[in-house]
């Protein structure tokens, strides 16, 4: 297990995360970003949720990440 098979793990983490719906998924389970607006972003939900946020907001990075790994697969092999 190499360094890029751990970036390459993160990389699919990532996705994961971005692609969860907010109305169909985290709001009926109770994690939308508007229950944790307030002072109780400090707990452990609340920081999870601050993360599927934040990977949500960066989803074109996530797809140039994606190309990239991709190329390099067909590259490589």
């Amino acid at each position: 297990m190499g360094l890029g098979t751990l970036l390459e793990g993160f990389l699919l983490l990532a996705n994961a995360l971005a692609i969860l719906n907010e109305d169909r998924f985290l709001a009926p389970r109770g994690w939308s970003l508007s229950e944790f607006s307030g002072g109780r972003t400090k707990s452990v939900k609340g920081q999870i949720i601050g993360l599927i946020y934040a990977t949500q907001y960066l989803r074109v990075p996530l797809v140039l990440l994606n190309t990239v790994c991709i190329v390099l697969k067909l590259i490589s092999g």
